[in-house]
């Protein structure tokens, strides 16, 4: 049965990992209804405000299968939803349908759910599964359960570095990565709230900031200006996409799609930063550089994960890119002539799953 539970629980785990990053803050959750070692129904939770994991699973059963629910087992990434919010409570759905088992990979850790629907599923004598493919779940959600637990967006660390070590030249925008690694760059930038660049970087690569090379949105824009030195012809004050500009400067009258954030600039800059942000529900932001800005995360031990960019190419001299401990090295991966160098913090995550 365990084998059987992990098949169905890996397909509710690829659901889930499809929702990118269109659904934050909420969690990406996948479901899978089987019936007699038959998949009849499977979803995942695709945008906020709209049907979770399991409301979709169960939307995607025929009509004359319907009455094989009462006698089916639902697989779900991340126990089901016991409050009233956007949408109703999985678990009442799960009831009303009269499932007999429901498998479940990990317990939601947030407050207004945090074990009570699997208590409540099994006052009402369904049989319940917890933990199966846990750790790979986890990783799923991993996020949301930042959100959650930390009380602050998960924070992913993204740069490129040429192959002795630096990231650039300090007074003009060299590119060091080829054109595979810029496209899977604006995927992770479609996966991600928002995303996050120091003054430097506006001056010098006036970036956009946006997702053009993949499909899907593209992210809440953030910069730091604390004597407000970036000039108005910017990419990233276009309008286009909105922007938080946070400064040390008196509160600035917002323009079109531009936000101005006062904060103590020399004072827990990074965790004020965070606080903010994360009391803006803001569930995740990629910080894109500089170097300063990258280091000063690091640092501070406020980062979750870091993909790194390498490049054959040698620059010779330039900005020293950030230094990352390589015992949180957990693979690299070709990108043709490029390779990716993912880190995770594991002072920060539970990194069993990805060193297994």
């Amino acid at each position: 049965m365990k084998e059987k539970d992990e098949l169905y629980m890996q397909r509710a785990i690829e659901l889930a990992n499809r929702a990118g990053g269109h659904n934050a803050p909420n969690p990406r959750v996948g479901a899978v209804i089987v019936h007699q070692d038959k998949i009849i129904g499977e979803g995942y939770h695709e945008r906020c405000g709209e049907g979770h994991a399991e409301v979709n699973a169960v939307a995607s059963v025929r009509p004359e299968d319907l009455r094989l629910l009462a006698a089916s087992t639902i697989y779900v990434t991340l126990e089901p939803c016991f409050h009233y919010g956007k949408t109703p409570p999985c678990v009442e759905l799960i009831l009303k349908h009269k499932f007999p088992r429901v498998v479940i990979a990990c317990k939601d850790p947030f407050e207004k759910v945090a074990g009570q629907s699997i208590q409540k599923l099994k006052a009402a004598d369904v049989e319940v599964v917890v933990g199966i493919l846990e750790q790979e779940a986890s990783w799923v959600v991993r996020r949301f359960f930042t959100n959650v637990q930390k009380k602050r967006p998960y924070i992913l660390l993204k740069f490129a570095q040429s192959k002795d070590g630096f990231m650039g030249d300090p007074s003009k925008e060299i590119a060091i990565s080829n054109a595979l690694s810029k496209r899977l760059v604006h995927q992770w930038r479609s996966e991600e709230t928002a995303i996050m660049v120091g003054t430097n970087t506006a001056l010098i690569d006036n970036p956009q900031l946006n997702n053009r090379l993949f499909y899907g949105r593209s992210p809440l824009r953030l910069v730091l200006d604390r004597q407000l030195r970036l000039p108005d012809h910017l990419y990233l004050f276009d309008g286009s996409i909105e922007t938080w500009v946070f400064t040390a400067q008196k509160k600035q009258a917002s323009q079109k799609n531009v936000r101005y954030v006062t904060l103590d600039f020399d004072e827990n800059l990074l965790p004020s930063i965070l606080e903010y942000l994360y009391e803006q529900k803001i569930q995740s932001v990629m910080i894109e550089g500089g170097q300063q800005l990258l280091q000063g995360f690091i640092a501070a031990n406020l980062w979750d994960e870091a993909k790194v960019l390498c490049s054959n190419l040698c620059l010779g001299e330039g900005v020293i890119a950030p230094k990352i401990p390589t015992q949180y090295l957990q693979f690299e991966e070709p990108l043709g002539d490029n390779w990716v160098k993912t880190y995770v913090n594991a002072t920060q995550n539970d990194t069993s799953y990805i060193q297994s």
